[in-house]
């Protein structure tokens, strides 16, 4: 199955669901695909007028354009995905998390969609990674 993750630049997280058998689906992939794309030739924005209206989709034109950019390059992967690990209350380091209204809306679309969801609080403790990963393969074991 494919598996949304929040952070969507999570290596921890893609990592996790790559391991127990599903396919991640994550930014760094999709940004590769912009970057490597030949047919995009605004380097480095690497936007064409399709990503915008993907964008304006899930948020109106007064919203800032970076909360639009951030939706219209994600809106690819939460579009296919079949299940969401949402990862709250992780630090800066760990994924993309510096937008918090792009959170904000992302976590809001992911829930209205009814997939299968796992919502986890970001480990503070060794005990509190041990149980986050088995949290994680238990959920990803009960995915069909």
């Amino acid at each position: 199955m494919k598996v949304f993750i929040v952070p969507p630049n999570s290596l921890i997280l893609f990592d996790l669901v790559e391991r127990f058998g599903h396919e991640p689906l994550s930014t760094m992939q999709l940004i590769q695909e912009m970057v490597d794309n030949l047919e995009i030739d605004s380097p480095p924005l690497n936007v064409t007028p399709d990503d915008v209206k993907r964008g304006l989709k899930y948020a109106g034109i007064e919203v800032p354009s970076g909360i639009r950019g951030r939706l219209a390059v994600w809106s690819e992967l939460f579009e296919q995905a079949d299940a969401t690990i949402i990862m709250e209350d992780a630090p800066y380091a760990f994924g993309c998390v510096g937008c918090h209204r792009t959170n904000l809306i992302l976590n809001y679309l992911l829930r209205q969609r009814g997939m299968p969801l796992l919502e986890l609080r970001y480990p503070l403790d060794d005990e509190e990674a041990m149980t986050m990963v088995l949290q994680v393969k238990g959920f990803l074991g009960g995915l069909k």
